[in-house]
């Protein structure tokens, strides 16, 4: 009883603020809403509709392969700078600070500093470094086949700084026992690295990489200011999708479908990362 009247206030708030915005959300993806009119009741009409948009469907594919490339790079990379920086090194504080910065920093700061990194020509200063060595100028956003991974690339390195500092709390719990033993038996740094480090942190793995799923199908903010979907909506996301049918076309109703569809998506996505990569209990 003391269990449920001390979860009851944080339970109240989630069926308010989260449960009913959902089931509002699922009666209006069956209506037609443009904010003026009332909704009116269309079917599945919405869902119809969206079988055959072929750039819903893009956009989905895009949000596919950044969760496909752009989230397993990210956090090997955030775990191996968690390894490091478990260590006693000189400045540590300052690099922890330093690669946890971008996930604090304003998204449109971050889009700002890099179409400033991308753009086009020799005054963008990827091409400058890449004109060093011969390669360049690349249109990076403004190519149909550059701008979509010039946009995972910003976002595996805003996200690392977030995964690290998980991985970062994980690796203090972990005893130093078992690497004494270990190296007691004759194993090596990556032997340690792969047979204790990377099994005893399988709940951060699991808690970063759903997080991570999400946080990238939630994307907007920087499509907006970097690409506006494009080119040839060569970079448009579910979520960008989702503005442009709710706030420019006021198509609430479609809208609406698509973030169910989205939510579907991201469910399927959780359950297949717990068989994955297992869940808080290990298994």
């Amino acid at each position: 009883m003391w269990g449920w009247l001390l979860t009851l206030p944080a339970l109240i708030h989630t069926l308010i603020w989260v449960g009913a915005p959902v089931v509002v959300a699922i009666f209006m993806s069956f209506t037609d809403y443009d904010v003026v009119n009332p909704p009116e009741f269309n079917g599945g009409a919405n869902y119809t509709e969206l079988m055959g948009d072929q750039v819903f469907w893009r956009a989905l594919w895009h949000n596919l392969i950044m969760v496909t490339f752009g989230v397993p790079i990210s956090m090997f990379i955030a775990l191996v700078l968690a390894v490091a920086l478990n260590q006693a090194l000189r400045g540590q504080s300052w690099f922890r600070t330093m690669i946890f910065m971008p996930h604090v920093t304003a998204t449109v700061a971050i889009a700002m500093i890099w179409l400033w990194i991308y753009a086009p020509g020799t005054p963008g200063l990827a091409n400058r470094i890449l004109s060093f060595v011969g390669l360049g100028p690349f249109n990076w956003l403004t190519s149909t086949d550059l701008a979509l991974p010039a946009v995972i690339l910003v976002t595996i390195w805003q996200g690392i700084g977030i995964k690290m500092l998980i991985y970062l709390a994980a690796l203090q719990g972990v005893s130093h026992e078992l690497y004494e033993a270990a190296e007691v038996d004759g194993a090596n740094t990556i032997q340690k690295f792969f047979q204790i480090t990377v099994p005893l942190l399988r709940p951060a793995t699991f808690f970063v990489l759903v997080t991570s799923i999400i946080g990238n199908f939630q994307t907007f903010d920087l499509i907006f200011n970097l690409t506006n979907g494009g080119p040839a909506n060569a970079t448009t996301v579910i979520t960008y999708q989702i503005y442009v049918a709710a706030f420019q076309q006021f198509r609430m109703g479609y809208a609406t479908a698509m973030s169910v569809i989205l939510l579907l998506v991201l469910l399927v996505l959780t359950l297949l990362s717990r068989k994955i990569v297992g869940g808080t209990d290990g298994e």
